[in-house]
């Protein structure tokens, strides 16, 4: 099974997993903030915005509002996120770290205005055992087809029926 797991701050995420839930027909986590993010608290114009300080701060690891799934249920997890400074906000890896994904194959996808995936998959890895399995992550638009999502998942031989 597969399980498509997302951090969403503005809602262009959600869109884009939502699409590789249905086209991979998958399961679908939101991965929410205990605190949730404000308007102000995305600003990363203002270097003392909680994403800007998060940022900063590579130990920094933001709490999770819900329990995760029983991720023994999955094969495969898509992890998906905004790009912030050209990598995962932290509360990716609060996700990662919450649980052993050991024998899984994770799969990263990213939007972003225009910021490529820089070290993020280089980064997150460092969150998981060595026993995870890695293919390359994308980044795509929010509004990506499901067309486009379908020929994503041939090219990482994940099939969708």
């Amino acid at each position: 099974m597969i399980l498509v797991a997302y951090f969403s701050a503005s809602g262009e995420t959600a869109r884009l997993a939502q699409t590789i839930a249905r086209v991979a027909r998958a399961d679908c986590y939101e991965i929410r903030p205990a605190q949730a993010y404000t308007d102000a608290d995305l600003n990363w114009h203002d270097d003392q915005s909680r994403s800007s300080v998060e940022m900063k701060d590579p130990s920094c690891r933001p709490a999770m509002a819900d329990a995760l799934p029983d991720l023994a249920r999955y094969d495969t997890i898509f992890v998906g996120f905004p790009i912030w400074w050209y990598q995962a906000p932290r509360i990716i890896q609060t996700f990662l770290e919450s649980a052993d994904f050991s024998g899984k194959t994770v799969i990263p996808f990213a939007t972003s205005g225009g910021s490529g995936m820089g070290r993020t998959q280089e980064i997150l890895q460092r969150s998981c055992s060595a026993q995870t399995h890695w293919l390359p992550g994308r980044r795509l638009g929010s509004g990506a087809s499901p067309s486009a999502i379908k020929d994503w998942l041939k090219e990482l031989k994940i099939v969708a029926p």
